[in-house]
């Protein structure tokens, strides 16, 4: 090897241990860099448990820490420990938690456009609302709706199939079984039930089964049958009224505190709304399941099944697109969404004939 060869093998010996020392150095610096982008947000719930709490909030805080690789870490906090579990919007508006999962329909005294989002008695069922949200705009719509009314981040996040009309003290089949019922409910259903002679109130979901129990209410809904098992409604009522024409669907919202989400980089806002998405899409088809096996706990637990007389359920649809008409009148945003609902349910019209083969049963 000659003197010449021996001098460059040197200089670029010199060289790579520069370049490691380098590396070396860096490499602290790039784990301080990745520490420093990481977040841990707190999400405020209406829940204190179940479905909800379990395949809705906690479902999505483990998606998102997984899609951003622990870049975005998400704390659920149940219904109350972070403020009211009826206005987690206004908590998370107030900066309380950076996140909340809610049925945006419970803000309907401060603007009724909510329940349409959240479903209603006049809604269509979740395979249509899931066209509409994802497909016609409707998640659009809610966007900008919430970030000008109530100035935060709104997007869907878990849905449920049609709920249990009534878990209830008292048999309830006909338009006459409805008149002074005293029922536990919430959002625009209030107004609509008490128009169907029923008398009405709303409680946060941990209050409802001490009431039913003792008999400060007749009945009150909830949430699907697979829903239902789990704060025991059906122990202390003896009958099961279906379907759920109050709620023929129920999409529920993520929202997020604005100055939080500004702050958060594009790509791991991105992976949030993938997270949401993905998780409403889990939820439908996990309560579809668990709903097809629940109708038999009910049962064995000794529960009357009534189904409501068609007169009911046509009667509740009249009301409700009565009701909301009324409300597109002064309301603009309602309006707006009413409209675009609508028009995607007559596109649909019919679509059962198509999508849907006859089977006989039994």
């Amino acid at each position: 090897m000659t003197k010449l060869e021996v001098s460059r093998r040197k200089a670029l010996s010199g060289l790579t241990m520069a370049g490691l020392g380098a590396g070396a150095l860096a490499a602290p610096a790039v784990v301080r860099s990745a520490v420093a982008q990481t977040l841990s947000w707190k999400m405020a719930t209406a829940w204190p448990g179940g479905p909800l709490m379990d395949i809705g909030a906690k479902a999505f805080a483990d998606r998102v820490a997984q899609l951003t690789e622990g870049r975005l870490k998400v704390q659920v906090f149940p219904g109350g420990a972070l403020g009211n579990a009826l206005k987690v919007s206004e908590t998370v508006k107030n900066g309380i938690a950076e996140m909340g999962h809610t049925w945006m329909g419970y803000d309907w005294g401060a603007d009724t456009t909510t329940v349409l989002l959240g479903g209603y008695a006049g809604s269509f069922d979740s395979e249509r609302m899931l066209h509409w949200l994802y497909e016609a705009g409707g998640a659009q719509m809610q966007r900008q709706f919430r970030d000008e009314t109530a100035g935060i981040v709104s997007l869907p996040l878990f849905i449920r199939t049609a709920e249990v009309f009534l878990h209830s003290r008292k048999p309830v089949r006909t338009l006459a079984d409805m008149k002074g019922l005293k029922l536990r409910t919430a959002g625009a259903w209030l107004d609509m039930a008490k128009e169907m002679g029923a008398a009405p109130v709303t409680t946060a979901g941990g209050e409802i089964y001490p009431a039913l129990e003792r008999g400060v209410i007749d009945a009150t809904e909830w949430g699907t049958l697979w829903e239902n098992l789990s704060p025991g409604f059906y122990k202390v009522a003896k009958y099961l009224i279906i379907p759920g024409v109050h709620q023929p669907t129920a999409p529920f919202e993520l929202c997020i505190n604005k100055a939080a989400w500004a702050k958060l980089p594009e790509r791991d806002q991105k992976l949030v709304e993938i997270a949401a998405k993905l998780t409403t899409f889990e939820s439908w088809t996990r309560i579809g399941v668990e709903d097809a096996k629940s109708l038999d706990v009910y049962r064995k637990a000794g529960n009357e099944i009534i189904e409501l007389a068609p007169e009911v359920q046509y009667e509740t649809k009249r009301v409700a697109i009565e009701w909301a008409r009324k409300q597109g009148e002064k309301n603009a945003w309602f309006k707006k969404i009413l409209d675009s609902q609508l028009a995607f349910e007559a596109e649909w019209k019919g679509a059962n004939r198509w999508r849907n083969v006859l089977v006989k049963e039994g």
